[in-house]
């Protein structure tokens, strides 16, 4: 299965604001979208373990108290229930979102 970026990233700027969340490929437990908010980030913490692997923008990732500066090719990895936010991103932010594993973690 493959799927093309460039189209996945045209589809989520047709989503409404609050729902910028696109998850194209499941299969078992996993899922692969793409993620990009505007102007705030108001995610709460998920059942399942998280990577981020950043496509475009800058900004400030927080979670358990931590500041990370992030930049494009950058990967962030979050455990499942963890509080976590993009504190501050740039207008052209957007991140592939990998979700996998049972609730809890692993």
């Amino acid at each position: 299965m493959r799927f093309n970026q460039g189209e996945l990233l045209a589809q989520i700027e047709k989503l409404p604001e609050h729902s910028r969340f696109h998850y194209p490929l499941r299969h078992g437990s996993m899922k692969v979208g793409i993620y990009a908010p505007v102007g705030v980030d108001d995610q709460t913490p998920h059942k399942q373990d998280e990577l981020y692997i950043i496509i475009s923008g800058n900004g400030v990732f927080e979670q358990e108290g931590t500041s990370t500066p992030f930049a494009p090719g950058d990967v962030l990895f979050v455990k499942a229930g963890i509080a976590h936010r993009f504190a501050e991103f740039s207008e052209d932010f957007k991140t592939w979102v990998i979700f996998w594993g049972p609730d809890g973690g692993e």
